[in-house]
């Protein structure tokens, strides 16, 4: 799978989940009151259909979700992850918006809702491009009078590694720990219980550029961590510092182990060096040397 294709992944799953996607909501659109309730939350369709100059092709939302109110749909909400800056952003809106009004058109119920997308940028560039298709076309010298007859679609961006620490607190769902993450850097710490354990873990890893995340959930397992049990922030960040050092231990070790057998050295002699170099059991330097004399075998 592709680095970009496993990143939009991760990070969908763990948006789509409707504790997330309400907490996006209440901050971003009702600065932090809870409005939007996830039991009320249900996924909606994130495919539009449009015609393209030959064919009819389709286009794809990261998550959506519909908001119901006593049977009905209040509101549709679309998420759009952005890791870069994107100066058409407007005219993706408004093929992702309109096909999903379309299908309202289109619809026998007499039904109608607002739709809204929320552009979750990720990036470490400032976003920096019009916001609204007036401001775009009238750098493009569109004259004022027919700028009052075109319809002003505007993007709402959300820099979501430069919230500010008043916006980041306004966050009560595991997004709480994403953003203060990317605000503080690895010396973030808190303890805060982690709720969705492996997305939040397979998230944070590629935010931080590691996107080979297969082996999230087979190194929760080594480390013990259940995700029907309580996990602090720093606990889990502890582990992984460990987990980190120990590969680091590891490598030194296969090092010397490989390099003394280029050299022609002994077994013998190569174990004896393990044991006074990393103060390993007789041992614990002879399985080490088998592991990794192994791989010149």
């Amino acid at each position: 799978m592709k680095n970009k294709d496993t990143k939009d992944l991760v990070m969908k799953d763990f948006e789509a989940y409707p504790d997330v996607a309400a907490d996006l909501l209440n901050v971003f659109l009702h600065e932090g009151q809870q409005r939007v309730k996830q039991e009320n939350l249900l996924a909606a369709p994130t495919e539009t259909l449009y015609q393209g100059q030959e064919k009819l092709r389709n286009q794809l939302e990261d998550v959506g979700k519909y908001e119901m109110h006593s049977g009905r749909v209040r509101a549709m909400y679309l998420f759009a992850n952005q890791s870069r800056v994107d100066s058409k952003m407007l005219f993706r809106k408004a093929g992702y918006v309109g096909g999903a009004y379309r299908e309202q058109y289109k619809s026998r119920k007499n039904a109608f809702f607002p739709v809204i997308e929320l552009v979750l940028y990720w990036g470490e560039k400032r976003w920096n491009c019009k916001e609204s298709l007036h401001e775009l076309l009238h750098n493009r010298d569109a004259s004022e009078t027919l700028l009052k007859f075109t319809d002003n679609l505007k993007l709402h961006v959300f820099e979501m590694r430069n919230l500010s620490a008043e916006t980041r607190r306004l966050f009560q769902s595991d997004m709480r720990i994403v953003v203060d993450y990317l605000a503080e850097g690895n010396g973030y710490c808190s303890d805060r219980k982690i709720v969705h354990k492996e997305a939040l873990i397979k998230l944070l890893r590629v935010l931080s550029g590691d996107e080979n995340v297969e082996d999230t959930l087979s190194m929760m397992q080594e480390r013990g961590i259940k995700e029907e049990e309580d996990v602090k922030v720093c606990e889990l960040f502890d582990q992984y510092e460990r987990r980190g050092q120990q590969k680091e231990f590891e490598r030194s070790i296969e090092r010397m182990v490989l390099e003394n057998l280029e050299e022609h050295r002994t077994e013998e002699t190569i174990v004896g060096k393990l044991v006074r170099w990393f103060s390993l059991t007789k041992e614990q330097a002879k399985m080490y040397y088998d592991k990794y004399a192994r791989v010149v075998v």
